[in-house]
């Protein structure tokens, strides 16, 4: 089964398509949709919903894997997170993807095995379970949501 995982975000939206082998994870594809703050704010929302379309014509995962918005003290910045959340979820609906959402917590737990795990802890699971080694945030989120996803329907 093929899955994308999608840590939202409107500078920076993290991606990640896995599929699963057997008993073993793939990593496919990975990386960040990136907008910049220069633009106008609907024209942001546009190129993220264009390049997430182009991710999914190119992979054409079954399902997605979507990160609950961690709230922070900027309602600013997480109505706009929310505004490109929206668009995503648009854009998975459009394509047929059932999209499950998870917390940060079941995201950590699942990859870690521990609800708590910072940032560091995830990155080194993630270099032994796949054999990778993310240094971009964003993306580092968006696989282990990916493979949140694949633990949890296998």
């Amino acid at each position: 089964m093929k899955v994308i995982g999608i840590d939202p975000g409107i500078e920076r939206t993290g991606f990640a398509v896995l599929e699963m082998s057997g008993r073993k994870m793939l990593l496919l594809d990975c990386g960040c949709i990136k907008t910049s703050g220069k633009l106008p704010f609907p024209t942001r929302l546009n190129i993220l919903a264009n390049d997430l379309k182009s991710v999914l014509k190119q992979w054409k995962p079954a399902a997605a894997g979507l990160e609950h918005i961690y709230f922070s003290k900027n309602v600013k910045t997480a109505m706009k997170v929310s505004h490109a959340r929206g668009v995503i979820a648009e854009v998975l609906e459009e394509y047929g993807i059932h999209i499950t959402e998870f917390n940060p917590a079941h995201i950590k737990s699942a990859v870690a095995g521990d609800s708590k795990a910072d940032k560091l802890q995830i990155r080194k699971m993630l270099q032994c379970t796949l054999g990778i080694d993310i240094n971009q945030d964003d993306t580092a989120d968006a696989i282990a949501c990916a493979i949140c996803l694949l633990t949890t329907r296998t």
